[in-house]
């Protein structure tokens, strides 16, 4: 269990940093260029994790170059989880309050834990399933005060974001575990296949952007700051943290984690807003808190990066996926 919460505190590192995002965005980021907002964050992050000396020797798995298939899969994974979740993330802090579009994010665990039911065979624990309402329920005190008058196409983006992540985190954990049961080529290392995701949802968007919003932003001090934080902190640091954490925990574990997201961006808006909270809302993250310790104590074992597939006929599916 202390390697476990070991795991899960490194994991958290992610979710913590992401609940910030939000307010940085709508606060010091220019408005109305989530696709270059993507960009400027996914890149300079893979970039930044691609030059450190921690991927390994080459070999199974080892240096910092991708082989056979995995190069298309770092493809989808940096559009789902980086290219397409940073613009919608953006779009949706630039249309509603920081603390409002963080709390969409409590629907994850919820749609993580359907997506691993069916393409991982992995059955949700009474125990994830519990802290994954519970945490619900909390967001939903959480920014009760705050609900009202919210922009329809805000919440729409926003949700849109939280699936486009969901679907990216389940399809990783998959792969992983093909790869790791012999029906793929062997995985990269978490750190390698973060950094080239970041760098390959980069290069891919950067043409829609420059098409579709024209010339990069114009960031005075603040901007360059920001982005900064969000490009070196919030993305090659959290990336790396959680899918390091998506190697050893359950995703059902893992997307309960993802309930610190909302707490973290309500906290954000209390300290650099002056924002208050009301006694329902100290409720709601006193929910949210003790739904993430359940999901963790219930199911959020810790396992061998190594682990099998979890259905033998998802093993005989993927196995005419070998290149």
């Amino acid at each position: 269990m202390e390697g476990t919460w070991r795991w899960v505190a490194l994991t958290a590192v992610a979710p913590i940093s992401w609940g910030t995002t939000y307010w940085v965005t709508g606060h010091v980021l220019p408005a109305d260029e989530p696709l270059w907002g993507g960009v400027l964050r996914a890149l300079p992050a893979g970039l930044v994790l691609l030059a450190l000396p921690a991927h390994g020797r080459t070999g199974a798995g080892g240096g910092r170059r991708l082989r056979g298939s995995w190069w298309w899969r770092a493809a989808v994974l940096g559009l789902l989880v980086n290219a397409a979740f940073f613009s919608l993330v953006y779009a949706s802090a630039t249309l509603l309050p920081s603390s409002v579009a963080a709390t969409v994010a409590g629907v994850g665990p919820l749609l993580v834990i359907s997506l691993a039911w069916a393409l991982l065979a992995e059955r949700p624990r009474a125990a994830s399933v519990t802290s994954a309402v519970a945490g619900l329920a909390g967001v939903v005190l959480l920014v009760g005060s705050a609900t009202s008058g919210l922009d329809p196409l805000g919440v729409a983006v926003a949700l849109a974001g939280v699936a486009s992540f969901s679907v990216g985190t389940v399809l990783s954990q998959r792969w992983s575990r093909a790869a790791a049961a012999g029906a793929l080529p062997p995985a990269p290392r978490p750190l390698t296949m973060t950094a080239w995701q970041l760098t390959l949802s980069g290069l891919l968007v950067a043409p829609a952007a420059a098409l579709a919003e024209g010339a990069p932003p114009a960031l005075d001090g603040a901007g360059l700051a920001g982005l900064a934080f969000l490009s070196l902190v919030a993305t090659a640091l959290a990336y790396a943290a959680w899918f390091t954490g998506l190697a050893r925990l359950d995703a059902s574990a893992v997307s309960v984690i993802g309930l610190l997201n909302p707490v973290a961006g309500v906290a954000t808006g209390t300290l650099l807003a002056g924002e208050h909270l009301a006694a329902l809302q100290w409720a709601g993250l006193l929910l949210v808190l003790g739904g993430v310790v359940l999901g963790q104590v219930g199911g959020g074992r810790a396992r061998r990066p190594a682990a099998p597939l979890p259905a033998a006929g998802l093993r005989r599916e993927l196995a005419g996926a070998r290149p």
